[in-house]
């Protein structure tokens, strides 16, 4: 189980790494790179035999990045009409 959610964790760390064209193909790799290190939390507070309260607060930080993520892709299609890293001017 462990070495699944390794696996999880690394193949969300290589889609960021080397599918970085669209805006939403990265917003989804970091929601899966937070839902790997969520089981991966679980876990590790089931055995240790802590209470589960980091869970919910990590949870909730995880939905509110996830929420952020969208309207800032939402803004940026309504400005520029696409979500392509290349027609962005960042300076």
């Amino acid at each position: 189980m462990l070495m699944m959610i390794f696996f999880m964790f690394m193949v969300g760390n290589l889609i960021f790494v080397f599918k970085h064209k669209h805006l939403l193909i990265i917003l989804l790799s970091l929601e899966f790179i937070v839902l790997s290190i969520y089981m991966m939390m679980m876990m590790y507070l089931s055995y240790v035999e802590f209470d589960m309260y980091m869970l919910m607060v990590f949870l909730v930080f995880s939905v509110c990045e996830g929420a952020l993520g969208i309207s800032v892709m939402v803004s940026l299609i309504r400005t520029h009409g696409n979500d392509y890293f290349q027609s962005f001017n960042l300076l």
